[in-house]
């Protein structure tokens, strides 16, 4: 298909919008695009508008309240502090927490990575529960295991975390007593050590990759001559193989104590204190062993020279080079310090503008670009930002905090719990969002640009800063760094560096407003509570007005066609289409151009009507760009051992068809960057054959107006391009083996790396289609859930397992069948690769010959109910269905039909889901035995060539192996992708 695709809400700008990706909306009346606050109609809810919030006479001084806004706070008289409020959404959920101010700079020599084990070992067994029958019950309410129930070790905390049904009183008060047990009775037996020992070590494997191993490298260069540096949360190997069951305890008794722990509970409740008395009854006759010691603080210190490192890694996604700076946490405790904060978010909203409008001009220093604190920052200290500059961030901080106090009733419950979470782990304020939206619409006017501009002094290489280059291979030195900051410093102590260069916006996207088009047919479906109009152009919109967020309107169209209709000769050229196209500027502007817009409905329907008149010529510049990021993008993936895995799995599985095949850098090369903007530009301009669906807090007698005007004025070019049935559509060419292929791909890594993907062949009868696809989304939640079960929880082999499926690429005929695969995918110890590959296979034909467990298909059954009914409470998934309903084999022009025989199908699934008839549809829809034909790739590192010579005689041995092992090597190259930022993000470890 030929998509559009406009997602999100409020806060984000215009240079986001581009085919295919996601376009943030904010719901406003205004028609210019600055304007900040939406006029008044009777239509918007009955509840106060930001325009109308008052403002507050604030003095600085004043102290923030201390007390968590809207909590019913305390304290128990173990010492553990509860939190628990009220929130409706999720519906009939609560989003629960048990946070431990113990992590991994806690640990002793001896003991690094035992705070994290002591993690895992809470969901295997405590005093009530044993084998992980934890995860077993929370799964069997509906609480998916990683999803729904969770948990992450930091340095300086371990958090526990639940989203939990609580339509039954029973459920929150057996969710509330499993967080109890982790508190004081979490079992450490040399049993389970044993059996948890291959997930810890699977996932200490997985982030042993070239991006672990970098952000791991950082960290320790930031956190150089503290305590921090020598304790990431992941600890050593040899640890976490042989740490022993008194190791593991001694620290869980020793810092594991009420007093530095909390309980917060946000959810759909009909009270609190009814909330409270569970949390008292279950934490309540809780007790630490011995007194709690002191929590130690460790310092990281700071340092005027900067220090400097050149990473080379040669598995690296490409280069980047990161400034950092460490300067001491800003207590949040007065408006001041509220006011401050504003000011650093102004100063680095306004760089990063700047930042990506240099990634876009002609010869850009760099690809891509952020900051959180940048040290690029001298133009800055000389020039300041300007006024207009300042104006556009103050109106985006605005539109965000507008949006958040629009949807204020609204909030997840995983959301409000995390502030909470903070409010105790960091002693940051919870004041309310009211308070907040009131203090910046009266705070963030006063900030001037000036203000924003002195920002830039902290931010000197004198301030605790640290520099450092990743590579693919060495190329920068520590002095070439060194020489580039006195550089800098000189040009600015001399005043040589320019003025910022600012760009021109456009003051309307739509120079001359297009004549609106007219309704043709309108049809309401009350079922789904949409409507449906055929404009005069012949573009169908169907929209539905939801009350799930006050400040949200996601959209999104698609045309029949796209390229499985072009030969294979054109293919590469076309699938470059819109990468060109975003780097022109799909609507008739550079990005950079929009980026300072805010994003209304109108701005956004406008967007799609510029994307329907603009005729894109590439130009010589701009293809240069775009074809080197490819090309250092193609470079990337070479370097990467797992390209090589997945790309076997796609040869194999798919016949090699060009469809699925890489594009490699002799294919990049011949791309005609005129014939990929060609074809876009053909995508894009009937739009008699585009469906459009709108979703989200719409007021239809200010919307359909817009949609008129801008959609149904898109005019019909004088004869019809791409106007394809979808009953004369082509598949995807593939073809999955008709026999068993197990293979070994072997490729170089600097540390060792497993992955597994076993797969079956699905084929999927016409005349029963829907129940059939449901099926399949059952059966595939079973498998993901059993293998889970015996590869990790029996078997101790590995972190985590995914079941994945694949219909797509199938002719959208009514008459033919379906095709596709079932994958399972899991990493695991090289060693032990083939031997859980057997156990995975051997599981899979027990499900089909035994059927799975009543317990089973329960479990599944609540599973699939709760993501439903989760669903039914967001405009995506509603987006979602609306789409794919339109898509559907079985829509014949009323798309309320075809919600209701989608329904009907879900329903007699569930209905006639149990034991047996999961054994049978195991025996239909997968190859029965299971073990007559399927597909297993294993990724393995490179062994040497004596090693090599021995595995290729042994698979030839082996009847049940039908081709030899294949050795793939990576090609290593050189890449650029420019200056990038990033925060330690793996300071904290999830379960």
């Amino acid at each position: 298909t030929s998509d559009f695709v406009f997602l999100e809400r409020g806060s984000k700008r215009t240079n986001e919008l581009f085919p295919l990706s996601p376009l943030p909306i904010r719901r406003r009346n205004a028609n210019r695009q600055m304007d900040l606050f939406p006029a008044e109609t009777s239509q918007l809810p009955k509840k106060h508008r930001f325009r109308s919030l008052k403002l507050v006479n604030v003095d600085m001084d004043q102290i923030l309240e201390e007390n968590p806004y809207g909590a019913d706070y305390g304290r128990l008289d173990n010492g553990l502090f509860y939190y628990v409020r009220r929130n409706s959404k999720p519906k009939m959920r609560a989003a629960l927490a048990l946070a431990v101010k113990a992590g991994s700079v806690l640990e002793e020599e001896e003991e690094r990575g035992v705070a994290h084990i002591v993690e895992h070992l809470a969901f295997s067994a405590t005093k009530n529960y044993t084998n992980h029958d934890i995860v077993k019950f929370l799964e069997s309410i509906g609480a998916e295991f990683g999803a729904c129930q969770n948990a992450v070790t930091s340095a300086d905390e371990t958090v526990y975390e639940l989203l939990v049904p609580v339509d039954k009183p029973e459920l929150l008060s057996r969710a509330i007593s499993v967080l109890a047990e982790f508190s004081t009775e979490i079992r450490v037996s040399k049993e389970d050590l044993e059996k948890e020992r291959g997930a810890v070590m699977e996932e200490y494997r997985g982030s042993r990759n070239a991006s672990g191993r970098m952000q791991d490298a950082h960290w320790m260069l930031m956190m150089e001559g503290s305590k921090y540096a020598e304790r990431l949360p992941i600890g050593l190997e040899k640890v976490i193989r042989s740490a022993s069951p008194d190791t593991v305890r001694e620290f869980y008794t020793k810092w594991y104590h009420l007093q530095n722990m909390a309980v917060v509970a946000v959810g759909d409740f009909s009270d609190t204190k009814s909330v409270v008395e569970l949390i008292k009854t279950h934490f309540g006759p809780k007790f630490s062993r011995s007194e709690p010691p002191e929590l130690p603080i460790f310092e990281v210190p700071s340092h005027e020279e900067p220090r400097f490192s050149c990473f080379v890694e040669s598995e690296s996604a490409g280069s980047a080079v990161m400034i950092s700076y460490k300067m001491p946490v800003d207590e949040l405790k007065t408006v001041k310090d509220y006011r401050d904060m504003l000011t650093e978010y102004m100063f680095l909203y306004a760089l990063n503008q700047r930042f990506f409008k240099l990634s876009r001009r002609n010869d850009p220093p760099y690809f891509s670009c952020s900051a959180a604190a940048d040290a690029l920052v001298a133009r800055v200290r000389l020039h300041g930002f300007s006024e207009r500059e300042i104006c556009i961030v103050r109106a985006l901080m605005m539109a965000e905090i507008e949006s958040a106090y629009l949807e204020r009733d609204q909030m997840q419950s995983t959301n409000l719990r995390d502030e909470y979470l903070q409010h105790f782990l960091r002693g940051e304020p919870v004041v309310g969002i009211e308070y907040e939206a009131q203090l910046q619409k009266t705070i963030l006017p006063q900030i001037s640009a000036v203000e924003v501009s002195n920002y830039a002094e902290k931010l000197q290489t004198s301030c605790s800063c640290v520099i450092k280059t990743v590579e693919p291979w060495a190329s920068a030195t520590v002095d070439d760094l060194k020489s580039v900051v006195r550089k800098i410093n000189k040009l600015e102590l001399e005043q040589h560096i320019t003025p910022w260069n600012e760009e021109n916006i456009p003051e309307e996207i739509v120079s001359v407003k297009p004549t609106p088009g007219q309704v043709i047919n309108q049809f309401e479906y009350s079922n789904i509570g949409a409507t449906e109009l055929v404009l005069s152009n012949g573009m169908r919109v169907c929209y539905k007005c939801t009350d799930f967020l006050d400040d949200q309107i996601l959209f999104t169209g698609f045309s029949y066609g796209g390229l499985s209709e072009i030969p294979e000769s054109d293919y590469f050229s076309c699938s470059m289409g819109s990468t060109i196209a975003g780097e022109i500027g799909v609507f008739g502007y550079r990005p950079p151009m929009l980026m300072d817009m805010l994003a209304d409905l109108e701005t956004a329907l406008q967007l799609v009507y510029q994307l329907f008149m603009t005729t894109l010529t590439p130009g010589e510049e701009d293809v240069k760009i775009v074809m080197q990021m490819a090309e250092e993008a193609v470079r990337a993936q070479e370097r990467d051992p797992y390209t090589a895995f997945s790309d076997r799995v796609k040869e194999i599985n798919y016949g090699n068809s060009y469809f699925f095949r890489p594009i490699k850098l002799g294919e990049l090369q011949k791309v005609d960057p005129l014939k990929a903007c060609e074809y876009f530009n053909k995508c894009f301009k009937d739009p008699s054959s585009f469906t459009v669906a709108i979703v989200g807090n719409l007021d239809p007698s200010v919307a359909v107006p817009l949609i008129l005007q801008y959609l149904g004025g898109i005019p019909m070019p004088p004869q019809p391009m791409l106007h394809y049935s979808r009953d004369d559509l082509k598949g995807l060419p593939f073809t999955f083996p008709t026999s068993i292929i197990r293979e070994v791909v072997r490729s170089p890594m600097v540390e060792a790396q497993c992955s597994v993907q076993l797969s079956f062949p699905v084929v999927l009868k016409n005349g029963s289609l829907v129940e059939e696809v449901h099926s399949v989304g059952f059966l595939s939640k079973l498998l993901e859930t059993k293998i889970l079960q015996v590869l990790r929880f029996k078997h101790g082999q590995i972190y985590s397992a995914g079941v994945s499926v694949f219909l797509g690429g199938n002719r959208p005929s009514r008459t033919s069948d379906i095709r596709g695969d079932i994958s399972i995918n899991f990493s695991c110890d090289p060693g032990s690769s083939s031997k859980l590959v057997d156990l995975a296979l051997d599981e899979i034909l027990r499900l089909q010959e035994e059927g799975p467990l009543d317990e089973d298909v329960s479990t599944v059954l609540e599973l699939e109910q709760r993501a439903h009914e989760n669903g039914l409470q967001e405009n995506y998934y509603w987006l979602e269905r609306i789409l794919r309903s339109y898509q559907s084999r079985i829509y014949t022009g009323d798309i309320g039909a075809s919600f209701e025989i989608q329904d009907e199908g879900r329903c007699k699934v569930r209905e006639l889901l149990a034991p047996s008839s999961a054994r049978s549809t195991l025996q239909r829809i997968l190859p029965y035995p299971c073990k007559k034909q399927y597909t297993a790739v294993i990724l393995m590192p490179q062994t040497s060539r004596f090693q090599l010579l021995r595995s290729l005689f042994r698979s030839t041995t082996r009847p049940s192996y039908s081709r030899d092992a294949k050795i793939i090597a990576t090609i290593a190259g050189l890449t650029v992708l420019g200056v990038s930022f990033w925060r330690y993000s793996r300071s904290t470890l999830r379960s």
